[in-house]
């Protein structure tokens, strides 16, 4: 078998691999989207065993690549096979970040409305907190983007969670 096919037959299940772990939790658990249990309970396990998975698969990549530059003369596919193996390597770098952390971050200077200049629907819903004679109302479609509101109501500090 020619060095390319045996190149491609390895290493593409470890492109592919390290791109699905990278996938699949955020397509799962990302916001305004229904989570069922089954497919929740897999994207939370593809996240705990993902590292370790990672590892495995950049090895062999390297391995991999190492062994088709050896027998491997031509500079383009030798080339190719090293852009495929940094597609690996970032896969497993941004593996690595939590994407959930940039995505929902606190509000902290916090801008309300009257009820009358409100663009709410009628139906939708929103999170009340009342200390005193002061109150406020937080919409839980703003809510699922932030998760933590920031504010001071009445002289308290308080934190809204969603």
């Amino acid at each position: 078998m020619h060095p390319g096919r045996k190149f491609l037959l390895v290493f593409l299940p470890c492109l592919l691999t390290a791109l699905a772990l990278l996938i699949y939790p955020i397509y799962v658990i990302r916001p305004f989207r229904a989570q069922g249990p089954r497919e929740l309970l897999l994207a939370l396990a593809v996240m705990r065993y993902r590292p370790a998975v990672l590892l495995v698969l950049v090895a062999l990549a390297v391995a991999t690549a190492v062994w088709y530059w050896r027998n491997e003369r031509r500079t383009l596919r030798r080339f190719a096979s090293a852009a495929g193996l940094l597609a690996v390597g970032a896969a497993t770098l941004l593996a690595r970040v939590n994407v959930y952390e940039l995505m929902f971050h606190p509000i902290d200077r916090v801008k309300f409305s009257t009820v009358s200049s409100s663009k709410l629907g009628s139906g939708e819903k929103v999170i009340a907190i009342r200390i005193g004679d002061e109150a406020r109302a937080y919409p839980v479609r703003g809510m699922s983007y932030h998760h933590i509101v920031n504010d001071v109501l009445g002289g308290v500090p308080i934190a809204a969670t969603y």
